[in-house]
This record gives C-alpha cells, sequence and structure tokens, in this order.
C-alpha cells in the first residue's frame, strides 16, 4: 500500500474474506490514517444498493501499524443479497475531519466508494467448469449435402459453394437481411463430434438453432421448431445423445427478448397460417407486443423492425418460455439440453431471469443458466436499473467481455498491470461460484476474429475493405505469436475457456459477417489446431487449471505470470507479450520443472527458477 491510500480492500489486512461477502458472513475492516493528520476516531460508512438504507459503524482503535493508528471492525453481512457501497470516514475530536475512498482523502464532493458484492451462496454444474465450451455458428460449421429452402419462412437461398464468402451489400432497398446460407446441419456437427473430444471439448454452445428468416436465427419464427435446414427434433436428440456418450453436453441460445417479425407470433408477412399479433388484435400473441396504435406501430429491439420487442410481463408469453409443464426452457432441456445461454441478458427483467434459473434447475438438477453481461455484470445498470444477475438466485456465470478487453488491450500494446488490475475487479466483485463459471472468450459470433485482430495494424475503415481484408505474411505470423500467448492466457485463467468455432483453425475475419465464414474443413492451420487440443488436454488433466486459486506472481510491462494452485498441484503460466527478450526469477521450492506446453526441462537454484523469455513467448510451467 502507497500513500496516500491507506487502505486497500485486496490486501488481507485491510479485508477478509477477499472479495464477495455470502449473505450474513462475518467481514473485518482495518484501515490506518496518517498518524500526521491526528485522527482519534473512525467510521464505516456504508449504503445499501437495494434496500437504500446507509449506515456508520464506529471502528475500534487497535494499535499501530509502524508508526500509524490502526482501527478495525467487524461488520456482519445483510441476510439478503445486496450490493454495498462504502468508503471511510475520519475525524478529530473537535470533530474535524474528511472521508478516505478509493482516491485517497478528501473533503468535499461524492465520495467514491468501494464495492462489497452480498451473495447467497448457490452451486454450478459440475460439468460445466471441467473443460473447455466450444462456441458453434450453426449454420457454418459442417453440412452434409446442399439443402433446398423453398416453402421455408424468409426468402432464403443456399451457397452451393461451402468456400464462398458471406453477403454482405445491401439489396435493392438498402437492407442486409442475412437470408444467405451455406446450409451447416445439426447432423455435419454430430458427424465431427470425435473431433471436438479430441479438442478437449466437454461444452458445445451453439448459437440459435430454431425456425428462423435469417441465417444468425437471432429473429426466432417459432420456438418449438428446430430450423429445417439444420434438421429436425429427432436430429437435436440424437446430438446431444452422442455428445454426451463424449463427456460433452449442449448449451442453448435462449433468445427470449424479442422474436422475428416473420414469425408464427407477430406474422407480418402471413407466411404462417395461423393468425399473428400483427394481422389481429384477437391473436393469441397480441398481448406479447406492445403497438402504439396496432398494426404499424410497435416497440422493436433497438427500433430494429424485424426484431418486435415481447413484453416478458405478459402472462401467456411467461408460461409459454418459463413456467408451463411443457414451456420453451423445460421442452428442450428434456430433449437433451444441458442449460441455456440467454441472449441479451440485460434486456431481461431480474424477475424473468429468476424465473428462468428456477425453471432450468427444476427440469434438470444440473441444468446451467448463462448471461450474455458485456461488462462488470455485478454492478451493470440496464434501463436505469442495478441488475441481480449474480447474487445467488439467477444467472450461474455470465459471458467475460471485460477478460477479452482486458487481454486484447494488454496483447496489443498495453502493460500487464492493466489486465492484471481488470481482472482482480472482476475477482473481487463476482462471488466466487461466478468467478470461476464466468464463460471467458477470445472472440464470438459478434467480434472480429481474434487472429485478425491480433494480427493486423488497425481495422480498415470500409465494409469494402474489410470484405477484402486478409493478413500479410508478417501480420499473420504476429497474429499467431500473440495468438498462442492468448490461448495460453484462456486455458489457464480461472473460469471456462470458450473457442469460437475456427478460431482454432486459424480463420480470420473482420466482424459480422466477416467473422461467420465456413469452417475450413481440411484446410485449417493445423499448428494453431494443435495448440489449442494441447491447451485443452491440459485443461481436463489439471485440477490446478479447473479450479485452482490465483496468484499474481508478476505483472510489469510486456511481462504477466500467475500461479493456479490446487490440492498441492501447481500450475504457472508465464507470458511475454513484447517483442523484446526478458527474463524473470520466480520462488520454486521444488525440485523439477516443466513447460507443459514444449516438455522443456528446467533446473531450480536454490529454490529459484531463472527464467529467459523470447519475445512472444509463453510457457506453462508444472
Amino acid at each position: 500500500m502507497s500513500e496516500p491510500f491507506v487502505f486497500d480492500p485486496r490486501c488481507d489486512l485491510c479485508k477478509t474474506p477477499f472479495g464477495a461477502a455470502v449473505c450474513g458472513q462475518e467481514v473485518t475492516f482495518t484501515c490506518r490514517p496518517l498518524t500526521s493528520e491526528g485522527f482519534t476516531h473512525c467510521a464505516l460508512v456504508l449504503h445499501r444498493e437495494f434496500s437504500g438504507q446507509s449506515q456508520e459503524v464506529e471502528l475500534s482503535p487497535a494499535g499501530f501499524w509502524g508508526d500509524r493508528m490502526c482501527f478495525t471492525t467487524v461488520f456482519q453481512a445483510p441476510e439478503e443479497p445486496e450490493l454495498i457501497w462504502y468508503h471511510f470516514r475520519f475525524w478529530r475530536d473537535d470533530g474535524s475531519g474528511c472521508d478516505l475512498d478509493k482516491t485517497g482523502y478528501r473533503s468535499d464532493g461524492q465520495p467514491l466508494s468501494w464495492q462489497l458484492t452480498v451473495y447467497r451462496r448457490s452451486h454450478t454444474p459440475d460439468w460445466y467448469g471441467g473443460g473447455m465450451v466450444y462456441q458453434i455458428f450453426p449454420d457454418r460449421f459442417r453440412r452434409l449435402s446442399v439443402p433446398d429452402p423453398a416453402g421455408l419462412v424468409g426468402n432464403r437461398w443456399v451457397h452451393q459453394n461451402w468456400e464462398d464468402a458471406p453477403t454482405w451489400r445491401p439489396d435493392p432497398d438498402g437492407e442486409v437481411r442475412n437470408r444467405d446460407f451455406f446450409g451447416g446441419s445439426l447432423a455435419g456437427i454430430t458427424e465431427k463430434l470425435d473431433e471436438l473430444a479430441a479438442l478437449g471439448v466437454t461444452a458445445l454452445y451453439m448459437c440459435p438453432i430454431f425456425e428462423s428468416a435469417s441465417n444468425h436465427r437471432y429473429n426466432t419464427a417459432d420456438y418449438t421448431k428446430i430450423d429445417p435446414l439444420l434438421g429436425n427434433e429427432e436430429d437435436f436428440k440424437t446430438l446431444c445423445a452422442k455428445a454426451k456418450e463424449r463427456g460433452i453436453r449442449v448449451i442453448l441460445d435462449g433468445v427470449f427478448n424479442h422474436t422475428g417479425s416473420q414469425s408464427i407470433y407477430f406474422n407480418a408477412d402471413g407466411f404462417y397460417p395461423s393468425l399473428g399479433a400483427a394481422q389481429s388484435q384477437d391473436s393469441p400473441y397480441s398481448d406479447w407486443f406492445s403497438f402504439h396504435p396496432w398494426p404499424d406501430d410497435y416497440d422493436a429491439w433497438w427500433g430494429i423492425r424485424t426484431l418486435p420487442a415481447v413484453r416478458e410481463d405478459a402472462a401467456s408469453y411467461v408460461d409459454y418460455i418459463i413456467d408451463g409443464e411443457d414451456s420453451i426452457i423445460r421442452r428442450w432441456l428434456r430433449s437433451g439440453a444441458s442449460g441455456w445461454r440467454l441472449d441479451v441478458a440485460d434486456e431481461l427483467p431480474d424477475w424473468f431471469i429468476e424465473k428462468a434459473r428456477k425453471a432450468v434447475e427444476e427440469t434438470k438438477e444440473d441444468g446451467l443458466l448463462i448471461g450474455e453481461v458485456w461488462e462488470d455484470a455485478s454492478n451493470k445498470i440496464a434501463y436505469s436499473q442495478r441488475r441481480k444477475y449474480l447474487l445467488g438466485s439467477e444467472l450461474h456465470g455470465v459471458m467475460n467481455y471485460p477478460f477479452r478487453t482486458a487481454l486484447l488491450t494488454y496483447l496489443k500494446g498495453g502493460n500487464a498491470e492493466g489486465f492484471r488490475d481488470s481482472m482482480e475487479t472482476i475477482r473481487e466483485n463476482y462471488p466466487p461460484e461466478a468467478f470461476y463459471a464466468n464463460m471467458n472468450f477470445l472472440g464470438t459470433h459478434d467480434t472480429a476474429r481474434i487472429l485478425t485482430v491480433l494480427g493486423a495494424d488497425y481495422p480498415p475503415e470500409s465494409k469494402e475493405e474489410r470484405a477484402n481484408f486478409r493478413l500479410s505474411p508478417d501480420q499473420r505470423q504476429r497474429g499467431v505469436d500473440l495468438l498462442r500467448l492468448a490461448a495460453l492466457a484462456l486455458f489457464s485463467f480461472p473460469g471456462v475457456p470458450t473457442v469460437f468455432y475456427g478460431d482454432e483453425a486459424g480463420m480470420e475475419g473482420w466482424e459480422d459477417p466477416f467473422n461467420r465464414g465456413t469452417y475450413p474443413w481440411g484446410q485449417e492451420d493445423t499448428a494453431i489446431r494443435d495448440y489449442f487440443a494441447l491447451l485443452g488436454g491440459l485443461r481436463k488433466q489439471r485440477a490446478s487449471l479447473r479450479q485452482g486459486g490465483l496468484r499474481w506472481l508478476c505483472a510489469e510491462g510486456r511481462l504477466a505470470a500467475f500461479a493456479r494452485e490446487s490440492a498441492g498441484e501447481r500450475s504457472v503460466a508465464v507470458l511475454n507479450a513484447g517483442d523484446e527478450p526478458r527474463t524473470l526469477t520466480l520462488d520454486w521450492p521444488w525440485e523439477n520443472c516443466t513447460d507443459l506446453l514444449s516438455g522443456r526441462n528446467f533446473a531450480p537454484v536454490d529454490g529459484e527458477l531463472h527464467l529467459a523469455l523470447s519475445p512472444y513467448e509463453g510457457l506453462l510451467l508444472g
């Protein structure tokens, strides 16, 4: 701890336990003012976000740390989940004083408080964190034959050539409607399960698979049907059963904030024979949507008229999606799925997510519920409401966009201190169960391909340039070097490593639709794929990588090192993200040391390990 800070919640001398607290748990706070300030009293000032209550707890003098007076108190966390903001107030016998917050001493203004997350303990399914998640964009992974889209909802067409680029130019109306398909199928995924198992995959997360007019299928047309271009319900059941035989679970994408305008529920173009909400106010789905007035003006997700927003508080909708005996969530879990990922979780009310969690666990005891949240999910504000995603009754975990952002900033020229501090903020704010359930990733269907991001100097400005962009040989080599470091961090950091299909094969591409090309079967970069498979295997073999604690050993400039430890097993990740050689000395009280990536052995000297790291070199020591 350095001046002027006299309290650090990440230091066990100041606060125990580390991070979030379980409901009712005792938390010890200790702080120390500068002796020159002459403070004789100290209070812990707390504000509870959800109850709106504030309180002050006076600390007791507890002797000195060095030449500084020490104050301490034991605070009992509330019995209900809460988000608590706190700082300290110091004063003298004459009543004069000031506040201590995250910025140091301050005598005026609104304090920038520390955060204490209070949560109810819950259990994350054991199968989820045991290996790696593999995200598939179903239309682009594997096709067994060229399907015929005739007679299906939407004006679809199918590329005859699997290696075509996705269509990106607007149609004559100026719209990009995502009506071009490649014909990937569930049976195609089933065919490749052995290869996925060999990669180390233990869970498949598939982007939406239900009937839809668009290739991304985020504008659902019918939640009860598998899209015919992908197969049918039997194909889905077969995929789940065959995957489970190989130790692989299936996670579905639930798009429950909006449907498609071309859906059986809205039916704007009259494709379905039944009455949709856009056709008749007597439709059984009419109260699912908000019209201003009916039928031409309605709420839509981000104003996109092809995505009419659903009223989650409509009783018949809640029954259809969650509560009913044969609700969508329950039905597809019974058909073989092991969990759901909630699309745009920010758009769903807390009570809706809590109901979804209850339905998942009632239907399948070891069912999983993950949410799409792009920020720190412990304190996220959405639509002016502080959210309760991680407090024990809603999501098991979230997509960890802060991990990707911080890691890429570091690898692309930032410093390791920034990566460490960003991740320590998440570790401090999240309940441990949620922190270890984070879906960590380098890329998704919503981001540019990781190899392109790491190799390119900057993104091209125009869509045309992005469509035709390919890394030069030098750029690709730089991208591969950094990708190896990124993958090492991904597989060795707490959370669940998640790989977007084709990243392990060396696919390139900027954002949608260029990141959604077809998997290059027979043309994979085998060196990258083998490296990912090695990391996937180590993740499954080593308990320390799956569930070990986190201890930072170095975060200095372009050099980072952290240890994962569990039941006497230790794994240490070392990354040199710079273009210059670096040296690093680590305490190593064991006789042997091996880089698990290369098999190279190191000889500790007097309990220390002296490492010479080449530019862009990564080690996984054990």
